[in-house]
């Protein structure tokens, strides 16, 4: 009998929950799947037998008895093919590989003395392939690629705006596909770090969170029951244009008062340039000395904390997150920013808001966008379980 249309859809999205299952919840038996997803045996059978044969899954071993014969346990294969993330930054470019659960393989940090965009997609195409060669042999090879940029991204992975970066309407798709493929995914690098603490930090257990990528600016990612928020235009999380100060400081955006013209990176560096005249610290430096006991040092960590706790105040008030994440280069600095930050909120922000919010440092470090990214070329790559070997592809 031919299989319809309707018949061959429903078995790959059964497919595609028997693969997800095991992902989630490995290892596990047939029977175990059969169990959790309501499929009859002998259909989770057949479907994990073709997994099988595509080297997405794999047999390990019997498991305990219940009574009888002992179950044969599966695992999903991490090592069945490699993704590669990448954070552009103002001053430099960190690229991972991972495996197909985020492991991290190789790391490779590329400094940056020129941000345009030619030199970034020279810098990108270089280092992604000399990465990519380093990658373990696996059946798929290299799946994808995902990369966050500070700016704003259209549907279209166009960077439409990156002030930090002086780029406008840069097409890093339509430069990179041609080398590496067509699975690559370009979003704003706070989206990206929302979704790697989401998926393998600070927010997995977290259905609404709010993720700071706090560098040279500051921006957000917001994650509603589980689902990244993008706003109408894709545009959303400009949180470090709020105004927290009337008549502060002139921000790059043209408005006076942004919350990262006195709560970002660069907010901290331009004001020890003003205190140290004979020298301008950068942020590790200034870190060092303020756990020496250096007074101006740990005078401006709590200055910043505090700018930092009146925006926080202001996202609490506004949308009652479960989790804050603050991120990239400024959570260096998480245990000395933390008193002056905490107590900011405490008292700017409302009491019924803020008693079931969370506010912590990302727990991957400078790596949320990195990882993030890279989770995205996965997810697209795994939607699609009837992929075959013959399909790989590798840099």
């Amino acid at each position: 009998m031919k299989i319809t249309g309707d018949q061959q859809l429903i078995k790959k999205m059964n497919k595609r929950i028997v693969l997800d299952t095991i992902r989630k919840q490995q290892p596990l038996s047939r029977a175990d799947i059969s169990s959790a997803i309501g499929l009859n045996k002998a259909t989770v059978s057949s479907l994990v037998s073709e997994l099988i044969e595509s080297q997405l899954v794999t047999e390990i071993g019997p498991g305990e008895s219940s009574g009888g014969r002992k179950p044969t346990l599966l695992l999903f294969n991490r090592s069945a093919g490699h993704a590669i993330g990448v954070d552009i930054r103002v001053n430099d470019l960190l690229m991972i590989l991972v495996d197909l659960e985020g492991n991290v393989i190789q790391e490779k940090t590329v400094p940056l003395t020129d941000c345009s965009p030619e030199n970034v997609l020279n810098q990108m195409r270089k280092h992604i392939t000399l990465l990519g060669k380093k990658a373990p042999a696996s059946p798929y090879g290299i799946v994808g690629m995902g990369i966050g940029v500070p700016g704003l991204v259209d549907e279209e992975n166009k960077v439409v705006s990156s002030p930090n970066l002086g780029w406008n309407n840069i097409s890093l798709y339509d430069s990179l596909s041609t080398l590496f493929g067509d699975n690559i995914h370009i979003d704003n690098e706070a989206n990206a770090g929302a979704i790697g603490e989401k998926l393998f930090g600070a927010g997995q257990d977290s259905a609404n969170l709010i993720y700071l990528s706090i560098g040279v600016g500051i921006g957000s990612g917001i994650i509603v029951k589980g689902e990244l928020y993008r706003g109408t235009s894709n545009f959303s999380g400009e949180v470090g244009h709020m105004t927290i100060a009337e008549d502060g400081p002139l921000c790059r955006c043209g408005n006076r008062g942004c919350w990262e013209t006195l709560a970002s990176e660069k907010a901290l560096l331009d004001r020890a340039a003003v205190l140290w005249e004979d020298s301008r610290p950068n942020l590790e430096e200034i870190i060092i000395q303020a756990k020496t006991g250096h007074e101006t040092a740990i005078a401006l960590l709590e200055e910043l904390g505090s700018h930092l706790g009146v925006g926080l105040a202001n996202l609490i008030n506004i949308l009652n997150p479960e989790l804050i994440v603050i991120g990239s280069r400024l959570s260096l600095a998480g245990d000395m920013l933390q008193d002056a930050m905490l107590r900011t909120v405490e008292s700017r922000s409302l009491s019924y808001h803020r008693k079931k919010t969370n506010v912590t440092f990302a727990a991957l470090g400078i790596r949320s966008t990195a990882l993030g990214a890279a989770s995205m070329p996965i997810t697209s790559f795994l939607a699609d379980p009837d992929v075959t070997v013959a399909s790989s592809s590798s840099l």
